[in-house]
């Protein structure tokens, strides 16, 4: 079998109603050709016929847990693709139980798994299906507090963009209060540092202002923090790009996501991005308060 023809395939799979359809439209919009709702075990012969007939370079393909070998059957058509040759990503979206039941409930539609008893019962064995798919994913993305433009901006960072930045990043900025993404590949509590919020001038602003921005970064530990971690980023990005790992999720956390962790977020951003690592950054609890 040969891709010849199909230069990148993207994958995209994980939660029902975590956003499968919505990350397929980016793609689109930024020129892949979509498949959605693939069976696992066509992926290689729809990668060879799009190849031979060079209907487009660059494929999507979207693909969920109704087969029930599934993961086998898609491990091992990746796997011989990927010895071919072809550049792949797995996306996998998803988000919290309480939020899928509620998206489903509100588009009335049932769960493709779901036999008898509560639609929960549904995600829990699709879920449990998917998981080690999820272990193996290039790239996951919590949709739990994410809204469609949000996550159409992490997908278009992620591929819009040719290859001359060998690995992209994704910051997020959060409140500890509102839970830890459970997306990010490393962790880092700003809670060490002075908090804005018992400055009553400072309060009411938040993190990208300046006067919160001079606040964060004028404190003692502050740039040593960020040197530090700089450092350590340094080594880690390199030591990623030499296994081909190209996505990396670093959520910077404080009390409730809106001064210190905004700051901070926006300065490891710039500093990544004075490492050729293109960035994003994210500030999933700003506005919440």
């Amino acid at each position: 079998m040969s891709s010849s023809g199909v230069e990148e395939l993207v994958l995209v799979t994980g939660m029902t109603g975590a956003g499968r359809s919505t990350v397929a439209k980016v793609l689109e919009d930024i020129g892949f050709f979509v498949v959605d709702n693939l069976p696992p075990q066509l992926l290689g012969d729809t990668v060879e016929l799009f190849g031979q007939n060079h209907v487009a370079t660059k494929l999507g393909v979207v693909v969920d847990a109704r087969s029930r070998q599934f993961f086998s059957a898609l491990s091992g058509a990746l796997e011989r693709l990927r010895k071919e040759g072809l550049r792949s990503t797995v996306i996998f979206v998803e988000a919290s139980d309480e939020v899928l039941v509620r998206r489903q409930e509100a588009a009335r539609r049932p769960h493709p798994l779901r036999t008898e008893g509560r639609l929960l019962d549904g995600f829990r064995v699709e879920r449990e299906m998917l998981r080690e798919l999820r272990a193996e994913a290039d790239l996951v993305v919590d949709t739990t507090r994410l809204n469609v433009h949000q996550l159409s901006a992490r997908v278009s960072a992620a591929f819009e963009s040719p290859d001359e930045h060998p690995l992209r990043a994704t910051v997020v900025s959060f409140g500890f209060k509102y839970g830890i993404p459970v997306d990010s590949d490393m962790v880092a509590d700003m809670r060490f540092l002075p908090n804005p919020y018992w400055d009553d001038a400072l309060r009411p602003l938040s993190g990208l202002d300046p006067e919160v921005i001079e606040y964060v970064l004028g404190q003692p530990d502050a740039l040593p923090f960020l040197d530090q971690y700089e450092e350590l980023l340094k080594t880690l990005t390199d030591g990623f790009v030499r296994q081909n790992k190209r996505f990396l999720s670093l959520a910077i956390g404080c009390t409730g996501g809106r001064h210190r962790s905004v700051a901070m977020a926006e300065a490891l951003g710039e500093r990544l991005r004075a490492h050729d690592v293109r960035t994003l950054v994210v500030h999933r609890d700003l506005g919440r308060e």
